[in-house]
């Protein structure tokens, strides 16, 4: 998924927000006459709304036992609204003394407890990489993402269904994950592959549809692609906007198995998943049927619509050394959120970072896709508003459904945080109908 810390982008996208003061350095707008107070949405923890949104996300896997409610709220009481070095510290120490009290029920053989423990544990020192760049300690980021993995793997090794950590051929290395199976036998079923966001976990996949689609007998693949998870982390990849790239080499290892059908497997994205999903069925044809969630035809605009305009003349009349020098002048705050959404896209500079996110667009290939497509559509996505339903429009060639998540549900928001086992009705739901039934979407 994707739950960035920056200025209200999500996790795993990359929304730049950059108020229109900070780039033109013109006088803020006169406050407005006081009014009454709105009434408080009940997903409205914290005024810094990057920061609320990352920790609804945390809170939300309480859903899937990688947390407890009245622990992450407890978590979020020592939180200053606002304050990366105050969260990074709640949420490191919540994490850690998870994780003692789950080696201690692994010792004493209480395996479920355990398992929960570690996944709990994964959850919140995770959540906690969100907050170093704007702590100014991004050298944090690496020791916690190991941690987080290294609690994952414990909870995996103790989830109660067949566990693989695999390793799928991939350009001369290898692309690390997990195939999960509701049991031992060798029986073809129906598969579950799982693209990831900009910047989720393993956890967001087991919580956003893999431990729902392990229920109703698919087996699940989840990998980390170039410029994701370990693949950045521990092997310095990547994003790249041909993810077909990576998609094909999974379709390859999978169907060199022998408990997958080839006939029933299915792509889901998540997050930033929602154009890699897409741009990857445009040349990989062999899915039954994907998701995308949200639909993404750009991910271009949600870095360049809110430049103000001394910037994009920069960028539009080869200006790298006017741009770059003023983006450095930016706010620390602003600085801090930027520097963590571009940092997987490996870009040597700011300038480079925006021209080359450019390509990261389906425009001329949509029309290619043949495989029924699945794609949500949430109330209120702040980061990449309209392109869901722009999406659905687009594709010409393939079934498709456009499925909604309604404030009303409380599901609305980038990738549905307050409505996880909702989303997971929904669109797994749908996709029963078409991988296993043979109905249409």
């Amino acid at each position: 998924m994707n739950r960035t810390g920056f200025l209200g982008s999500s996790v795993g996208l990359g929304t730049l927000a950059i108020p229109q003061s900070a780039l033109t350095q013109t006088a803020p707008a006169a406050a407005p006459p006081a009014t009454a107070p709105p009434r408080k949405r009940f997903s409205q923890f914290f005024a810094d709304d990057a920061m609320n949104f990352v920790l609804l996300n945390a809170l939300s896997q309480s859903a899937f036992g990688m947390g407890d409610v009245g622990t992450t709220l407890a978590v979020f009481d020592q939180i200053q609204d606002g304050n990366d070095t105050s969260a990074f510290n709640a949420l490191t120490s919540a994490g850690y003394g998870i994780r003692t009290k789950a080696d201690a029920a692994k010792a004493a053989g209480h395996h479920v407890s355990a398992r929960d423990l570690y996944f709990q544990a994964a959850n919140y020192i995770y959540t906690a990489m969100y907050f170093c760049d704007g702590m100014g300690a991004p050298e944090k980021m690496l020791p916690a993402f190991r941690d987080s993995r290294a609690a994952t793997d414990n909870a995996m090794a103790l989830l109660g269904y067949p566990v693989e950590q695999i390793r799928i051929p991939y350009e001369g290395t290898t692309m690390p994950g997990y195939f999960i199976k509701p049991d031992t036998s060798d029986m073809g079923r129906p598969l579950f592959v799982m693209v990831n966001g900009s910047d989720g976990s393993i956890n967001d996949m087991w919580a956003q549809g893999g431990k729902s689609a392990i229920e109703r007998g698919y087996n699940v693949l989840i990998f980390d692609g170039p410029g994701q998870g370990a693949m950045l982390w521990l092997q310095h990849t990547a994003f790249r906007y041909d993810f077909e790239a990576a998609v094909t080499p999974v379709v390859n290892y999978a169907l060199k198995r022998h408990d997958v059908d080839p006939k029933r497997m299915v792509l889901q994205g998540i997050s930033q998943g929602g154009y890699w999903v897409p741009r990857a069925l445009a040349y990989e044809h062999r899915f039954a049927a994907a998701i995308a969630d949200p639909g993404i035809v750009d991910i271009s605009k949600s870095f360049w619509a809110p430049l103000a305009a001394p910037l994009l003349a920069m960028l539009n009349n080869g200006q790298k050394a006017q741009f770059d020098q003023t983006i450095a002048e930016l706010p620390p705050k602003i600085a801090a959120g930027l520097t963590f959404r571009a940092r997987p896209y490996g870009f040597a500079s700011n300038y480079d970072f925006w021209q080359g996110v450019k390509k990261f667009t389906l425009t001329g290939v949509t029309d290619r896709i043949k495989t029924p497509l699945l794609i949500c559509d949430p109330d209120n996505e702040q980061f990449f508003p309209g392109q869901s339903k722009q999406l659905y429009s687009m594709i010409t060639n393939a079934k498709k459904v456009l499925v909604p998540f309604t404030v009303a549900e409380g599901a609305d928001r980038h990738c549905e945080p307050g409505a996880p086992g909702l989303r997971s009705q929904k669109v797994l739901d749908r996709i029963d109908s078409e991988i296993k039934a043979g109905r249409s979407t």
